[in-house]
Order: structure tokens, then C-alpha cells, then sequence
């Protein structure tokens, strides 16, 4: 995840993460600020730099960043989900409104990455040149 992040790691500086669907492999598990009692949770950008900094693999997951200022109302929201969910390979639907941004984990064979902000989005494509948009993925299938 630190890889991934390292290109726009000031962009996200502010945000809180919603963390959900989660399924990882990692030998520093005491390290993490993940709470495996729960089907989500909310950490914060300090949490998540956290988690970046560990030899963590992300093998199912949704990590959705929000401003920090936002009130999230968890009560109103659908938990977002990567197994068996078709809509994460289309482009601009961000499962939790308000998100600045959202990464998927897919079954640790691909890792999807959504932005609202185009300059951030070109700023992270600059930098993963190999990085592609999901319409143009799905017709390479």
C-alpha cells in the first residue's frame, strides 16, 4: 500500500479511511490498527500511513478515503464490498459518497484506484505509467 500511495501521499494526507471486506496477509498483525471483530471500521490518515509502512499484502479489500471534516454516517451508507461486486470495474462510481478516493483489492491478482479530483488522478498515472482506465481494461479482457 505505501507504493500505491507514494505518488499522491500529500493529496491524502487529510483523510480518513473506511476500511471494509478486508482479507490480508501480514506477520506484523500486533502493528495494525485494524479491528478484525468488525465487517468495517474508520482509521485515520496517521493509522493508514501506518499500515503502509508494514509488509502487508491486501488480498480482498475496500479502503475509501474521506475529508477528515466530513461527518460520515455509517448508518446511512451501504458497506462498500469488493467480492462479487460488478460495479467496482466501472469508472466514477465510488461506493461511499463524499470519498476523495477509493482502492480496491481484488483477490490480490489487481488493485483498482478511483479519484474524484482529475489532477489527481494524472499525478498517479504519471507515476504508474503502466496504469490504465477500467474502460480500456475491460476491452483488453
Amino acid at each position: 500500500m505505501g507504493v500505491l500511495l507514494e505518488p499522491i501521499k500529500d493529496d491524502i494526507k487529510d483523510l480518513k479511511w473506511l476500511i471494509s471486506d478486508l482479507d490480508i496477509n501480514t506477520s506484523e498483525i500486533e502493528k495494525l490498527p485494524i479491528n478484525h471483530e468488525k465487517d468495517w471500521f474508520l482509521i485515520s490518515s496517521d493509522e493508514m500511513e501506518l499500515i503502509c509502512k508494514t509488509d502487508t499484502q491486501i488480498v480482498w479489500g475496500v479502503f475509501s478515503g474521506i475529508d477528515k471534516n466530513v461527518d460520515l454516517k455509517t448508518d446511512q451508507i451501504e458497506i462498500p464490498y469488493a467480492d462479487g461486486n460488478g460495479e467496482v470495474w466501472k469508472n466514477g462510481n465510488l461506493q461511499v459518497e463524499n470519498s476523495k478516493i477509493e482502492i480496491i483489492a481484488w483477490d490480490s491478482s489487481y488493485t483498482i484506484v478511483k479519484f474524484t479530483k482529475r489532477e489527481i488522478s494524472d499525478k498517479f498515472k504519471k507515476y504508474f505509467d503502466e496504469a490504465i482506465e477500467l474502460e480500456e481494461y475491460k476491452f483488453k479482457k
